[in-house]
């Protein structure tokens, strides 16, 4: 699968590894063309000179950005190019002083408001960059929840939870995004607060 990653933080390296060890074709764009080839370099992917540049012609494309700065600049970035294309949302929008989450909706109901033409899918938002860049380390299997309303993308999205070792579970239409994002939210407020080591998931006992 042909997979751009927009983002070379924590969270966009994190995927890039892992989804370019499950054998997947990837290209990073970051912020500055030189953030792009720095991930890419450490990771074995490729890097695009533009956001709109690495979406071209992807059949994936991840956002993993931080929503409340850059979420609209690059939706706009990458609109024409993601015609026609699935579009993982990873973000989770909190607030800058951590009270909260900062929208009505959810992150990925805004991303595809921006981007109608792209089919917007939820998903790997609960699960640490600790645990993207290696989910098989874990004791048990990760979930990776999935949230989308369109049934073509969400399988395509499935399917590559799957190749990096996750356990994909499809939770519904895209508002179920707003539970995974308050899950999320949840997660990261726990480990703050308790000092843990940013390695907990979510896994539902089925």
């Amino acid at each position: 699968m042909k997979v751009a990653i927009i983002g070379a933080g924590n969270v966009g390296k994190a995927l890039a590894t892992s989804i370019t060890r499950a054998g997947h074709d990837v290209t990073i764009a970051a912020s500055t063309p030189q953030s792009a080839e720095r991930a890419a370099q450490e990771i074995g992917a490729q890097a695009a000179p533009s956001n709109a540049a690495a979406a071209d012609g992807a059949e994936v494309v991840i956002l993993a950005i931080p929503f409340a700065s850059a979420g609209v600049q690059v939706a706009t970035e990458i609109a024409d190019a993601t015609a026609g294309s699935v579009v993982i949302d990873v973000t989770n929008p909190i607030r800058p002083d951590l009270s909260g989450l900062a929208t009505d909706t959810s992150a990925a109901e805004e991303f595809q408001l921006l981007l109608p033409k792209a089919a917007v899918v939820k998903a790997f938002n609960t699960v640490f960059a600790s645990n993207q860049a290696d989910p098989g380390a874990a004791d048990e299997p990760i979930d990776g929840f999935v949230a989308g309303d369109d049934d073509d993308a969400k399988r395509k999205v499935i399917s590559l939870v799957e190749s990096i070792g996750m356990r994909p579970l499809d939770v519904g239409p895209l508002r179920a995004a707003r539970a995974l994002e308050g899950m999320a939210f949840l997660n990261i407020g726990l480990n703050a607060a308790n000092g843990w080591g940013w390695t907990s998931a979510w896994r539902l006992e089925r």
